[in-house]
Formats: structure tokens, sequence, C-alpha cells
């Protein structure tokens, strides 16, 4: 699963571009450029959730947009350019038929790569909708 979150954009005469997240306070960056700027940014928001996640910190849900308009400062540009890294969601047991040959070799492959069948089935499909 995938957030969109709005990320506030300031920018005072002979400054950087300034990034924060209001749903992530402390989050912050800047960037001489819009495209620096936002490229800085969804760095920070993408280390920042990994972080949150390795802690075991709930991340929270985003700040809807027209709220987000509503409450920003006169002067500040919203952007909504931010996407999460893939965020857990929860394991659903299905019961597939596949030939035993490709089961065979779907095992083999997924102790190659140090995960389970069905981790390696995830990560196929991940791949697959990239």
């Amino acid at each position: 699963m995938q957030r969109r979150y709005v990320a506030i954009v300031r920018k005072a005469r002979r400054s950087h571009y300034g990034v924060e997240f209001p749903d992530f306070p402390g989050v912050v960056t800047a960037g001489r450029t819009m495209e620096e700027a936002a490229a800085m940014a969804q760095e920070a928001l993408s280390l920042h959730i990994k972080g949150m996640l390795e802690d075991g910190e709930a991340i929270p849900e985003p700040t809807p947009a027209d709220k987000a308009f509503a409450e920003a400062e006169p002067g500040e540009r919203l952007a909504f350019l931010f996407v999460t890294p893939e965020l857990p969601s929860r394991a659903v047991r299905v019961n597939i038929t596949v030939d035993e040959h490709l089961l065979r070799a779907a095992d083999a492959e997924a102790a190659r790569r140090g995960t389970s069948r069905s981790g390696l089935i995830s990560e196929l499909i991940r791949e697959a909708i990239r």
C-alpha cells in the first residue's frame, strides 16, 4: 500500500527551497532548485518512514489535501509529489494450483534468495507491477 503526503514548500528571497511534511514533524529538507528540493524531500520522507517501520511505529494517515490547504500559512506552497515506499499491509492466505515442476523451481529459487515460497511470489508480483 502506498500513501501520498502533502509537503509544504517555502522559499524566501536569497534562500533555498525548504520542504517539510505536516504529517511528520521534524522531517525537513531543502534544495537550491525545486527539482533538487523535491528529490531531497522524497528521500527524507522515505528514510524517515523506513526508520519508523524498523522501530515498530505506526505510520500516520495522510492529511487530506483540502485540510492542508485550509491550514496553510499565507505564502506557503503545497505540493502533492511525495509517495511513500510500499508499506506493509495484512497478509492474506490464498490457495493456488501450480505445476509441480514450477513449484519445485520456485522453492529452489526462494531458498537461493533466502526467503519463503510466499516471499518469493510476493517479490515477483511487486517486480511485475512496478
